[in-house]
């Protein structure tokens, strides 16, 4: 399981992460790796609760960052993928976002918010792997949107179509717009947030949100006329 959302390299990266951050882990960190290598589904017979795991992870329980690891993973790496589209560099964000929670447990004040915390820290980084890539969410030119005839497809619309049809269309927006949509639709992060997280004015995501919708609404469209 771990190498089927780590990548099959999963074990190789590890041990080339840097020292201090696998000392500052509550546990050793090869220890860790190790159970999780061989933890199944099928190892704790009896679900635990985050109230339970997180209190087993403060207390250096491996089964609690297994628990923890095989609740949430998929879901975090999906937030992930939607962001950055490329699998490897999807499987890197996920493993540092395990790093991360793993290593800063003991700062969760609140037990009930860990998978909106653990996929906050995956968001951000996954924003941060986009800058380093030189993607920008810039201001957009107001007089080009202007221009443009009004239309505001609903996501009701959007997701009328057949679900593979619609995150194909996603997929070929322009990154800045992609990032935006995937944030704001399925994330549901207030735009207000997504403003502050991407640098950019409250009028500029809801601008670009707006001309995704619609490229996304023509790109299903022309798919079913070529039908």
């Amino acid at each position: 399981m771990i190498n089927y959302f780590f990548g099959h390299n999963f074990f190789e990266k590890i041990y080339q992460t840097d020292a201090t951050i696998i000392h500052s882990l509550r546990l050793p960190y090869k220890q860790l790796i190790l159970f999780l290598r061989k933890n199944t589904p099928l190892t704790l017979k009896v679900e635990k609760n985050d109230h339970e795991l997180i209190a087993m992870c403060q207390a250096n329980d491996d089964l609690g960052y297994s628990g923890l690891y095989r609740k949430y993973a998929k879901g975090i790496y999906n937030s992930i993928h939607r962001i950055v589209s490329h699998t490897a560099e999807a499987e890197d964000i996920l493993q540092e976002t395990f790093l991360t929670t793993f290593k800063d447990i003991d700062r969760l004040t609140t037990v009930m918010s860990f998978e909106a915390w653990a996929k906050r820290i995956a968001i951000n980084k996954s924003i941060t792997h986009l800058r380093r890539k030189k993607i920008q969410f810039t201001e957009m030119d107001f007089v080009e949107i202007a221009a443009e005839k009004e239309y505001d497809p609903s996501e009701h619309e959007i997701f009328e179509s057949k679900m593979e049809d619609v995150r194909n269309s996603i997929e070929k927006l322009p990154p800045g717009y992609k990032t935006i949509v995937c944030l704001y639709l399925f994330e549901q992060i207030p735009q207000e947030e997504i403003a502050v997280m991407l640098a950019i004015s409250h009028n500029t995501v809801r601008t670009q949100y707006h001309r995704a919708k619609k490229r996304i609404l023509l790109s299903l469209k022309d798919k079913v006329y070529h039908e």
